[in-house]
């Protein structure tokens, strides 16, 4: 599962009630997502998110997270609008943790995405590439190559041995794509995280792009080699589908067409993003008890997508 505070009733209802959005009417637990609680809320006037921020976010970003939203929203991109309370404010505060209330956003998150789904997908990560250009807002990526170096080092070849015994030469593999990481690239703000479950879509239409909670100022084409990397997939990392690849490429230049250089450096951006997911998800398993009700996520899926940019280089995205 994953909310991991409880809210009573009461509680749910209090904070109802500091919003514009009519009276309580029910409230369900989502299991979805690592990180965070969340909550389906309904009320009398509407449905919305509940999220309560209890882990890898930093409060005092939630402005630039929530603000961002508003920009994109504005701009005409499919992302949920904050709901302001009723001084204004784009979050509360329960028990000394952070709460935001967003707009629900009809669709469902794809499974097995067709070509169709991904050339679409492709298509509104551009738009909000561009949408985001003149945003005010400034984060720097928490989570980029150095610090991915860096997280698999605190790991250490035995803790990472005890996930997989083939893994701790993963340390060697991030210490050379940092060392030929490129510099210069175009950036925007850029969202970092679109796996099939931030997005939502009614048939080939996507409806929604959800949890921006990694967005931050990056080269544009490493959230699409993010993106590449998330969808083309099997969800082991075992399998390969190079018309979903090929879609998401094809729908991303279908707005913004990657200049010479981007897609030069498109493999190693994969490789680095696929080194981002082991990191992180090595850093949970080794963090998180065997008998924690939280499903641990398996950092050889991503392994196994790493190997494959690593073997495959620009076949990968060849058009």
């Amino acid at each position: 599962m994953a909310v991991y505070t409880h809210l009573s009733s009461e509680d749910l209802a209090e904070l109802v009630s500091a919003y514009n959005v009519g009276e309580l009417v029910s409230a369900k637990g989502i299991a979805e997502g690592v990180s965070n609680s969340n909550w389906i809320v309904e009320t009398s006037e509407g449905r919305f998110i509940l999220t309560m921020y209890e882990r890898r976010i930093d409060i005092g970003n939630l402005p630039y997270f929530l603000g961002l939203l508003d920009h994109l929203s504005a701009k005409g991109c499919p992302v949920p609008r904050t709901i302001h309370d009723k001084s204004g404010a784009l979050s509360r505060e329960i028990d000394g943790k952070a709460v935001a209330l967003i707009e629900f956003l009809p669709g469902v998150s794809p499974d097995t995405p067709s070509p169709e789904q991904a050339r679409a997908v492709g298509t509104q990560l551009a738009r909000l590439h561009e949408a985001s250009r003149d945003f005010g807002g400034r984060r720097a990526n928490q989570l980029d190559i150095a610090a991915t170096a860096r997280t698999l080092v605190q790991c250490g070849e035995a803790g990472l041995a005890r996930i997989d015994p083939s893994l701790p030469r993963i340390i060697e593999i991030a210490r050379e794509v940092e060392s030929d990481w490129p510099d210069g690239l175009p950036r925007s703000t850029c969202h970092t995280d679109l796996f099939p479950d931030n997005v939502l879509m009614r048939g080939d239409r996507v409806t929604g792009l959800i949890d921006f909670y990694f967005a931050c100022e990056e080269a544009m084409a490493y959230d699409l080699a993010v993106t590449h990397a998330a969808w083309s997939f099997d969800r082991t990392g075992t399998q390969f589908d190079p018309r979903i690849g090929a879609a998401i490429v094809e729908g991303y230049e279908s707005v913004r067409p990657l200049e010479a250089e981007e897609r030069q450096h498109l493999p190693l951006l994969a490789q680095g993003a696929a080194l981002r997911f082991v990191a992180s998800r090595a850093e949970d398993w080794l963090e998180t008890a065997d008998d924690a009700l939280v499903r641990r996520k398996d950092p050889m899926d991503f392994a196994r997508r790493l190997e494959f940019y690593r073997r495959n280089g620009a076949e990968a995205f060849a058009r």
